[in-house]
C-alpha cells in the first residue's frame, strides 16, 4: 500500500511536470531598432525632420545675426547716444534676447511633436506587424532584442521586415 502510494505520487509529479513543461509559453525575440531605421517610410520621415530643422536653423541664424549686428552698432554708439537711448536699446536687447530664446524653444516644441505626429503610426504598423507574424507563427511573447542579454530564441526581424514590404 505504501509503495503504491509512493508509485501514484510520483506518476503525478511526473505528469504535472510534465504538463508544465507543455505549458511554457513560446518566445522569440525582434529588433525593433533595425526595423525603424532601415524603414523608408521612417528614411523618408527623417528627412522631412532634417529639412524642417534646417528651416529652423537657419531662421535663428537669421535672428541672431540681426542680434548680434545690433549689439555691435549700440556698443559702437552707446558713448555718444545718451542715457534714454542707451536705455532703449538696453530693453530692445533684452526683448531680442527673449524672441530668440522663445523661437529656439517653440521650434524644439515643434520638432518634437512633428517627429511624434510621423513616426507614431509608422511605430503603430511596425507593432501591428510584430503581433501579426508572431500570432502566424505561435508564439506568446516577442521581446525586443535591443534590451536582452541573451537572445537564444528565434529572431522575427526578417520575418517582420518581409512583412511590412522591405
Amino acid at each position: 500500500m505504501k509503495q503504491l502510494k509512493s508509485l501514484l505520487i510520483a506518476a503525478l509529479l511526473i505528469i504535472g511536470a510534465n504538463q508544465t513543461a507543455n505549458a511554457q509559453a513560446k518566445t522569440a525575440h525582434v529588433d525593433v531598432a533595425e526595423i525603424m531605421t532601415k524603414m523608408p517610410a521612417v528614411i523618408e520621415a527623417n528627412k522631412q525632420l532634417q529639412k524642417l530643422q534646417e528651416t529652423y536653423a537657419a531662421e535663428y541664424t537669421t535672428l541672431s545675426t540681426e542680434y548680434t549686428n545690433k549689439i555691435k552698432k549700440y556698443t559702437a554708439e552707446e558713448p555718444t547716444a545718451g542715457d534714454k537711448v542707451n536705455q532703449e536699446r538696453g530693453l530692445e536687447v533684452q526683448d531680442m534676447q527673449k524672441r530668440m530664446r522663445d523661437y529656439s524653444e517653440n521650434a524644439q516644441k515643434e520638432l518634437q511633436q512633428k517627429e511624434a505626429d510621423l513616426l507614431k503610426p509608422i511605430e503603430e504598423k511596425v507593432k501591428a506587424s510584430i503581433s501579426k507574424v508572431g500570432k502566424a507563427k505561435g508564439y506568446q511573447y516577442i521581446l525586443n532584442s535591443a534590451g536582452l542579454l541573451l537572445a537564444d530564441g528565434p529572431n522575427l526581424t526578417a520575418d517582420i521586415k518581409k512583412d511590412l514590404g522591405f
